[in-house]
């Protein structure tokens, strides 16, 4: 299976005893529980032709600016030597499909919220949903981030939402504290990283020419620019999280970490 190997070799330390991390790193009492979950769940989406693994991650903030970002300078501009305000700060949003190794990147300009993250899912889905009649699953990879975690009553509602607005199912499965790097996407961002090291990204199309012009399994991702101006902190009223929450399906030794949401046979 293409895009697996971390995930096995973490299978293989726990397997032996030697816990999810090295002695030493960070981990919650669940680490363990949490990572022969991730197994099954992705064996499971591997295996059945109904499932689409999807591996979905913001990146760190980029600045954009005259900033020197290590390496050997690609162009012949002088890069400031302190760091200055910067001319604008974008969020590069990745969403991987592991099993066909195809990635997309939404280049940021707003804060990445719940909002964001659900219409990035929502995009994927309405420019891939045609290739994938058999899929009624999709599996989203994530970190337990503040903006969409298994917690966070306005990402539930926008997932509840896109489920019932898509008739697809969504099952949320996420990676414990400390662990994000075995998130398949984060490999996506190393790729990145190493591709424009030394580059001035000066400009918002800088940054983009760059992400357009990496690869990864030898394929140039999708690329976007959303310039669209997200609102942070949205709550919702104690009736509405009532109303979502009765509408997810937690995994009951892990409920936080594993949730299903279901379209209703009646509307299927």
């Amino acid at each position: 299976m293409r895009g697996n190997t971390a995930l096995q070799a973490q299978q293989a330390r726990i397997s032996s005893g030697a816990g999810a991390e090295d002695p030493g790193e960070k981990k919650i009492p669940e680490t363990n529980a949490i990572f022969e979950q991730l197994a099954r769940v992705r064996q499971e989406a591997e295996r059945s032709e109904n499932q689409l693994l999807i591996s979905c991650d913001a990146k760190a903030t980029v600045k954009i600016g005259e900033f020197s970002r290590g390496g050997e300078s690609r162009v012949p501009v002088r890069a400031l030597d302190h760091d200055y305000a910067p001319d604008g700060k974008v969020t590069p949003v990745g969403l991987l499909l592991p099993q066909h190794d195809e990635l997309t990147i939404a280049v940021c300009t707003s804060k990445v919220t719940s909002d964001c993250i659900v219409d990035r899912l929502e995009s994927l889905w309405i420019e891939n949903a045609a290739r994938f009649p058999k899929v009624d699953t999709l599996v989203l990879l994530q970190d337990n981030g503040p903006e969409n975690s298994g917690r966070r009553s306005q990402f539930l509602s926008r997932i509840v939402q896109f489920v019932e607005k898509y008739q697809v199912n969504v099952r949320l499965a996420y990676y414990p504290p400390y662990h994000s790097k075995y998130n398949p996407v984060e490999r996506c961002w190393g790729v990145l990283e190493r591709h424009w090291n030394g580059a001035l990204l000066d400009t918002v199309k800088a940054v983009l020419c760059y992400a357009q012009s990496m690869t990864w399994k030898q394929k140039s991702p999708v690329v976007h620019l959303v310039t669209r101006a997200y609102d942070a902190g949205v709550l919702l009223s104690k009736q509405a999280r009532r109303a979502v929450e009765a509408k997810l399906l937690r995994l009951p030794h892990l409920p936080s970490w594993f949730i299903d949401i279901k379209t209703t046979p009646a509307s299927r």
